[in-house]
């Protein structure tokens, strides 16, 4: 599914600081109402034991940063058990935004609901580019606030400007943490976001998280697209090939007896 707007949905100033600085944060662009219909979702899907399992590639689990405990963090994909979740990822504003951006409509690629409970360790300097043979280029990330995001909770930090340098690691299809001195960690930006505001930057932009030292949850929904002339609509073909290739890395673990549900 894509849209498309008659009037463009961003400012010319919204647009220049994207392309400069590779992020744009959009205030209040879902109502409490909407938010608080995916929150709900959010609680209704954690309880949904017979999905959270550790063999289920649908899962993600990260360690807590004190203890080390292993604590379930994210669903990915969410949209096709979540449809309020759905909702907001094909959402006509934010598809409109996103193609703005592009100059053409945009398609979901990825969506993800990440729970980041409170001690969820964050995660390293990265890109989210990914080189697979169809991996778009053109892979932009709308992260959707469900709480309140901010410093001691987790937020998500970007690093302005270095996406104008392309991928800074191996294009050899793995994934890479970018190491210490690549990038200048004071530039960093913390992605304050309230809940209903969204955050876009695209895969060439270095992010990182710091882990979550708060009592609270950092809910967040990390809907992800690709333009239209880089591979239409992909989502399904993603999926595909992302689960070929989790198989592939769970088995260099000794795990053989993964499935998807």
């Amino acid at each position: 599914m894509s849209s498309a707007t008659a009037a463009p949905a961003l400012t010319d100033a919204q647009r220049r600081h994207y392309q400069s600085e590779g992020y744009l944060v959009l205030p209040g662009l879902f109502s409490p109402e909407e938010i608080a219909e995916v929150v709900e979702e959010a609680g209704a899907l954690l309880a949904r034991k017979d999905l959270i399992a550790s063999d289920n590639i649908r899962c993600r689990w990260q360690p807590h940063v004190v203890t080390g405990e292993c604590l379930f963090e994210t669903f990915d994909p969410v949209a096709d058990i979540g449809p309020c979740c759905e909702r907001l990822a094909r959402d006509p504003r934010l598809l409109a935004a996103v193609g703005d951006l592009y100059g053409e409509p945009a398609f979901l690629f990825k969506d993800k609901l990440i729970y980041k409970p409170p001690g969820t360790k964050g995660y390293d300097l990265h890109q989210d580019f990914i080189a697979w043979p169809d991996f778009p280029r053109s892979f932009v990330t709308a992260v959707v606030a469900l709480d309140p995001s901010v410093p001691d909770n987790g937020c998500t930090r970007v690093y302005p400007g270095y996406h104008r340098r392309g991928y800074l690691s191996p294009e050899d299809g793995m994934y890479h943490s970018i190491p210490p001195g690549v990038v200048d960690e004071g530039r960093a930006v913390p992605l304050a976001l309230a809940p209903g505001d969204v955050a876009v930057f695209g895969c060439f932009t270095p992010h990182d998280s710091a882990p979550n030292r708060s009592g609270r949850w950092r809910r967040q929904l990390y809907l992800s697209y690709n333009a239209a002339s880089d591979g239409g609509d992909r989502r399904t073909a993603h999926y595909q090939e992302f689960h070929a290739w989790l198989r592939e890395r769970y088995a260099e673990y000794g795990k053989h007896n993964v499935y998807f549900r």
